[in-house]
């Protein structure tokens, strides 16, 4: 194997490594979007049939939006959180007198990921938003998808390694692309999702979303994963084509 071709080997497989882990931080962390709002220190009782509303398994989509936009709420692929203040009954748990900020989350189910959108969130007669309903479905798929390709991609890879050869690459290569097209996918998904979700549900006066890091992780595992596939697919292809050449001059 010549040089050239073992160093792409090397980077490709280092790029490969950084976007697995990106990818994968990506997925188990719940900074996908993040609401800015001015803190609510207001016990009322309303306050907490919200948050109640919030933690239950029966949320619709309206219900739990409204607690992220008063909250200081961030939400993952699984997971939304909501920043409370301590004092607040949560679970049954006993009053204190503090007034420090603790953030909950709760577990989106199998059921709330399937759950098909309707046409005003929230409103069960308003009709199926067939749009809204794919792209929460895909944002949530699609990266298992993309982290799953890019481990069956390193199998083969470790493959090629005991085999001391960089054919098998080009399928590494080829699942790599794969998996940067399903982040990448996953990223729009999740930027179409949120922007019509915006347009249904206007944000509260003096409150603000922004994106978060673990979107910007998923943002960045994708090109990543682009490099690493055409640094495989390079050093394969070229090394089987000079070898070809090699073996074609010693036959002459």
């Amino acid at each position: 194997m010549d040089n050239r071709f073992a160093t792409a080997f090397v980077i490709a497989c280092v790029l490969s490594l950084i976007s697995t882990i990106y990818m994968a931080a990506s997925i188990g962390t719940d900074f996908w979007y993040e609401y800015r709002s001015p803190v609510q220190e207001n016990s009322s009782d309303l306050n907490k049939s919200l948050w109640s509303d919030f933690a239950s398994d029966e949320a619709d989509e309206k219900t739990y939006s409204d607690v992220l936009f008063r909250y200081n709420g961030t939400m993952g692929l699984w997971r939304r959180c909501v920043s409370i203040p301590q004092n607040i009954y949560w679970n049954n748990q006993e009053r204190t007198e503090s007034f420090d900020v603790v953030t909950r989350c709760t577990s989106f189910t199998l059921n709330e990921q399937f759950m098909a959108k309707f046409v005003e969130p929230g409103d069960h007669n308003t009709g199926i938003d067939l749009l809204r309903t794919y792209l929460w479905r895909c944002q949530f798929l699609l990266p298992f998808v993309s982290l799953g390709l890019m481990c069956f991609g390193a199998l083969i890879g470790l493959c090629a390694c005991i085999c001391r050869s960089l054919y098998p690459a080009i399928a590494t290569g080829i699942l790599h692309l794969l998996a940067g097209l399903c982040t990448l996918g996953s990223v729009s998904c999740y930027v179409a999702g949120i922007e019509l979700l915006h347009q249904k549900l206007k944000l509260p006066e003096n409150v603000s979303g922004e994106f978060g890091w673990s979107f910007c992780l998923a943002c960045v595992s994708a090109p990543l994963q682009f490099m690493a596939s055409a640094l495989f697919i390079w050093a394969a292809h070229t090394n089987q084509k000079e070898y070809t050449l090699m073996k074609a001059y010693r036959v002459a």
